[in-house]
């Protein structure tokens, strides 16, 4: 494998913990502010993003390369209203997106078809991801400054159920 693109992906696997990190924020401060439904989302979605860094572990173990673990950043994001995290959320997103892009570029450059493979799934999977922000930003600001559409919100939020990726490496 091409050192760059092993780099990048080792480089993931960090982005995608500290993710994990930051939507425990988002579920910390939903929990603290009664939205157990918008909490048990980002509690998933924090899941998610374990599993997507352990996909990419397990792809670099796959292909012989030494993973290097580093320090995690701690989440540096003021979150002073209802809206903030999912603002924050999909800011992120884009930055994972753009993340996900340059190391398909590098594969791309390197004809790393098999690395191309993996991160063909990693960039629809971010087309749903930013779409789910939006979506979640869109009916914030319809219905949730109403308590009864709140709350309908945050139900919806409390249906949400952890699926496992389906990705084999």
């Amino acid at each position: 494998m091409n050192r760059k693109v092993a780099e990048l992906i080792n480089d993931q696997i960090n982005k995608e913990f500290y993710s994990a990190y930051l939507y425990l924020e988002f579920a910390n401060y939903y929990a603290s502010v009664g939205l157990d439904g918008y909490e048990n989302w980002y509690k998933i979605q924090a899941q998610e993003e374990r599993d997507h860094a352990m996909l990419f572990y397990q792809y670099l173990q796959n292909n012989n390369e030494k993973v290097t673990f580093k320090a995690i950043d701690q989440p540096d994001c003021e979150l002073t209203d209802n809206m903030a995290p999912l603002k924050k959320g999909l800011e992120h997103e884009q930055y994972v997106t753009s993340l996900i892009n340059t190391i398909y570029a590098a594969a791309y450059e390197d004809h790393d078809f098999r690395t191309m493979q993996l991160l063909d799934w990693f960039v629809k999977e971010q087309g749903e991801e930013e779409k789910n922000a939006t979506d979640m930003i869109t009916k914030m600001e319809l219905f949730g400054t109403d308590a009864k559409g709140l709350y309908m919100l945050n139900s919806e939020m409390a249906a949400r159920v952890y699926t496992a990726p389906s990705l084999t490496l």
